[in-house]
């Protein structure tokens, strides 16, 4: 059986879409399976059971992306098409099944969203990444055993949504103190090597002994297998949250100037914790997402804190998965 998977350019939102490929590999063993996606999150399919391609989609003027990808799929029979893009291969592709991605009008959580393409929406497949024993032996090396890991993703793709490093830094220094929920702990940032200069105040801010400095430094999948090793994830909304949620480690989402409702991060062990006012109250007029500064300022320290100490609570009471098992079996 051949699956073609079209999905998001977005990190977070191709996160959010694994689960249904993974439904689609679990119900059907031994798929052929090619992903097409955009160049931002290629890496996350490198390790997909049955994988064949993926077919790095690069946006072209008068969206000529999309005939690229006609030819590089003609002259295969598909017996399966799931288009989250809404793109003409819907149409143009030979395919004994298809489905594609409707108009939402933003109702529910992205995931269900995503799920309803294929009648799922009453039991909504979790998100699901695969690494490779590479990808995790190079986290074991990053992050060996001992002191627990606090994950932090203090970036964001605009500025708006980002949470001040100072505060940042004060979190740290609460959770990790003897009275903390991780005293002692390490601390890793995460992010993209372009993002470096934004969090290198709150990186040098870490005291050396406890600082893992991962930004810029690993590729998604690696980022995965350390955050599998880490004990609890505080980040802005991002694709870094999704992929600390689809971990399965205890995951705080911060949110300002975006929906929870759509992109809170998914999974059992989730929070969120966002701004006094709501998504419709935070835009100051004329809000320009290119040049604002951060929109985060009325979340505090304290809600922060108290959102991570809750969920680190409610977490202890949620068994953990079995994932080396999962991961063994999928390999």
């Amino acid at each position: 059986m051949r699956i073609l998977f079209i999905t998001s350019t977005r990190v977070g939102d191709a996160i959010l879409s694994t689960g249904l490929l993974n439904h689609l590999i679990t119900e059907n063993p031994g798929a052929r399976v090619t992903v097409a996606c955009g160049p931002a999150a290629a890496a996350l399919f490198q390790a997909v059971p049955g994988l064949e391609r993926v077919i790095v989609l690069e946006k072209m003027v008068f969206s000529l992306h999309w005939p690229v990808l006609w030819a590089m799929t003609l002259g295969r029979f598909w017996d399966a098409v799931v288009d989250l893009r809404n793109s003409p291969m819907f149409y143009l592709l030979a395919a004994r099944r298809r489905w594609r991605l409707g108009s939402t009008g933003e109702n529910g959580h992205r995931v269900r969203q995503l799920a309803a393409v294929l009648g799922l929406e009453a039991e909504p497949p979790s998100p699901r990444l695969w690494a490779t024993d590479h990808h995790r032996n190079t986290a074991r090396r990053l992050l060996p055993d001992g002191p627990p890991v606090l994950a932090l993703g203090p970036t964001a793709n605009w500025r708006a949504k980002t949470w001040r490093a100072e505060n940042f830094a004060g979190l740290i220094e609460r959770l990790t103190a003897a009275a903390g929920i991780l005293p002692g702990a390490r601390v890793a940032v995460f992010g993209r090597d372009d993002e470096r200069p934004s969090a290198l105040g709150l990186i040098e801010s870490i005291p050396e002994d406890r600082r893992v400095d991962l930004v810029g430094r690993v590729d998604l999948l690696t980022a995965f297998a350390c955050m599998e090793r880490s004990a609890l994830y505080i980040g802005n909304d991002s694709g870094l949250m999704h992929l600390a949620a689809a971990s399965d480690i205890p995951t705080l989402g911060l949110f300002g100037p975006s929906l929870d409702e759509l992109y809170a991060p998914w999974g059992r062990r989730t929070a969120v914790v966002r701004t006094p006012e709501s998504f419709k109250e935070i835009f100051p007029r004329n809000f320009d997402h290119r040049k604002s500064d951060t929109l985060m300022d009325s979340l505090t320290v304290d809600m922060v804190e108290r959102a991570a100490r809750e969920l680190w609570t409610q977490s202890e009471e949620v068994p953990s998965e079995d994932i080396q098992s999962e991961k063994a079996m999928a390999s």
